[in-house]
């Protein structure tokens, strides 16, 4: 045995030498490809006054902006090139001309030191004017050239203060350029003429709005866009979902956007083969005055009308969007074939349902938006993957559950028979 085990280890040496020795010999053929542009990301960030105002956390919210900058500037892709701009950073003054100019590049966008960027972030006080029009210019300017994707990423705490320069209007400024510039606005107060003009800023480019009231959700969300910027651009599909599965369209793979109306169902449908699993997520987004409640549905369900799996999440209170998945593996097992020796693919139908209510004043049509995504991914190697399957094709589970609760069980029964006999005893 352990000659053997020598003997084995003996050659295992030899032929890594060996490998070590043709790697070396024979030079690795060089990647002509040429590079993918890296893509610029700029945090502009509002430092006026108002960011003193401690309700984020216990904190103030300059303070949260700080901690959420260092997270994502330790999470920054290598391949992103990225800069920060300040608004109202530098002018303490109450000349309301001079403090509508204060906006400054704190950080060039290039390859990223996160020493010296840390650096320049700690030195930032709360001090004047919301300048958000002009920053948004600036940082328009400081993207440009390349031909990767551009993104700036907009934290404030307030509407602009520095009219008659609209931001809603620099926005679509910016967007007919024709740069494919995308601007994400990040609200930290729930106010309704905030989120009015941060959404209008982030739709006139095709970007997104978000509103944050925790540290870790502002640090989350910038993660994520600064992520999005260093991966491929995916254009939504537009579609149309139906009031039946019969009528429903097919989807393959692929991300998707509709319209749902209020109390109105929407079905797609989705064909999947043996051995594969269905992954699906739907998001709906408020884009309007809805009441408190809200929630969304989804189901998987034959085509005979038999709920597979479902996926829903619901709330209260104020919210942007809400967003629910499901995932449904199909066995290997196959059901026949579609006449060509090929495994029959089961259709499986998507039935989309939200909660959203809205006072009579409000506007049903068009619908809320709602986005789709759907994937089909090789499936569990086994059925023993619980988390995937569900206890449905793992009864040995159950029951093993169940057997081990009925002597857990009897044992703590015997137990305290026995204590309370040796108490009487003695």
């Amino acid at each position: 045995m352990i000659t053997s085990k020598r003997l084995t280890t003996g050659v295992a040496i030899a032929l890594a030498t060996l490998a070590a020795g043709l790697g070396t010999a024979i030079p690795a053929a060089a990647d002509d490809s040429p590079a993918a542009p890296s893509p610029k990301v700029e945090l502009v960030l509002d430092v006026s006054g108002s960011m003193r105002t401690r309700d984020i956390d216990g904190q103030s919210r300059m303070a949260a902006a700080k901690q959420a900058f260092n997270d994502v500037l330790d999470a920054v892709p290598e391949q992103v090139q990225l800069g920060i701009r300040t608004l109202g950073a530098n002018y303490p003054g109450e000349d309301r001309k001079v403090g509508c100019k204060d906006t400054r590049q704190l950080y060039p966008v290039g390859p990223l030191d996160r020493t010296e960027a840390k650096t320049a972030v700690a030195t930032l006080a709360p001090t004047g004017f919301t300048p958000i029009g002009p920053a948004l210019l600036g940082a328009a300017d400081d993207l440009e050239g390349g031909d990767g994707s551009r993104r700036i990423v907009l934290i404030t705490d307030g509407e602009d203060t520095c009219g008659p320069l609209d931001p809603c209007e620099v926005a679509r400024e910016i967007a007919a350029r024709g740069t494919h510039l995308v601007v994400d606005t990040l609200g930290l107060v729930p106010n309704a003429k905030i989120r009015q003009q941060l959404t209008c800023i982030a739709e006139a480019t095709g970007g997104t709005y978000t509103a944050v009231q925790h540290k870790e959700e502002l640090s989350g969300r910038v993660k994520q866009l600064v992520d999005r910027a260093a991966e491929p651009t995916v254009t939504p599909v537009a579609t149309e979902g139906a009031k039946s599965c019969s009528a429903a369209p097919a989807l393959k793979p692929g991300l998707y956007t509709d319209r749902a109306e209020i109390a109105q169902h929407r079905w797609y449908r989705v064909d999947v083969l043996p051995g594969q699993e269905l992954r699906a997520s739907a998001s709906v987004a408020a884009d309007r005055a809805v009441d408190e409640d809200y929630g969304v549905l989804l189901r998987a369900v034959t085509v005979h009308g038999r709920e597979i799996v479902r996926g829903s999440e619901a709330g209260a209170g104020r919210t942007d969007v809400i967003s629910s998945g499901l995932r449904y593996p199909k066995s290997e097992v196959e059901d026949g074939d579609d006449g060509d020796g090929k495994p029959a693919a089961e259709t499986v139908c998507l039935q989309l349902a939200h909660s959203f209510s809205a006072p009579a004043s409000v506007k049903r049509s068009p619908g809320l938006p709602v986005e789709l995504t759907v994937d089909l991914v090789d499936g569990p190697d086994a059925a023993s993957d619980v988390a995937a399957f569900g206890l449905g094709r793992g009864w040995w589970l159950l029951g093993a559950l169940v057997l081990t609760g009925l002597v857990a069980g009897l044992l703590a029964g015997w137990l305290s028979r026995w204590r309370v006999a040796v108490w009487r005893t003695n």
